[in-house]
């Protein structure tokens, strides 16, 4: 009973986290296939370019939440450089310090199968490191569709339920 409360109070106190004069640096997402099909076949245009189409999702968002992502040329090197930024011990809110961030945010989508696709989203205190919005969902098929409605319930349910009323 205690988990389920502070769970949902985190939930709840989540949605007043972001702010229109909120900096938040957006590093993008990452894509990792662990699907036999992506072992044997490689890299997948189509999925490629699905990654593309879910971080201009993100990026649409916050625009229309009036919450402008930061420009991330100053770190664009080290960025670049980094093989897994959801995964890379604290480097995402090192980066986002070095742009002068409140927050930082990264996400994954994760190619379990062609029909098991498990995508997250997460937002960290650059202060404090602290994960203070995130969201985790799978969805079915391998589609345009699919992704995007995945990807736009969890900025629905986690990032903007203030103004889903």
């Amino acid at each position: 009973m205690t988990v389920f409360l502070l769970l949902f109070l985190s939930v709840s106190a989540g949605a007043e986290v972001l702010e229109p004069d909120s900096k938040v640096a957006f590093l993008g997402l990452v894509f990792m296939d662990t699907s036999t099909e992506g072992a044997y076949n490689g890299e997948r245009s189509d999925e490629t370019e699905r990654l593309a189409l879910l971080e201009g999702i993100i990026e649409q968002r916050f625009r229309d939440e009036g919450i402008p992502l930061m420009d991330l040329s100053p770190i664009a090197e080290k960025l670049e450089n980094t093989a897994n930024v959801a995964n890379c011990y604290g480097c995402e809110v090192r980066m986002a310090e070095a742009l002068g961030a409140d927050f930082v945010m990264v996400g994954m989508v994760q190619k379990v199968s062609n029909l098991i696709i498990s995508m997250n989203l997460s937002l960290r205190d650059v202060g404090t490191g602290q994960v203070m919005l995130a969201r985790s969902v799978e969805v079915r098929s391998n589609t345009d569709q699919s992704w995007s409605r995945g990807m736009r319930y969890i900025l629905k349910t986690a990032f903007f339920r203030k103004n889903e009323d």
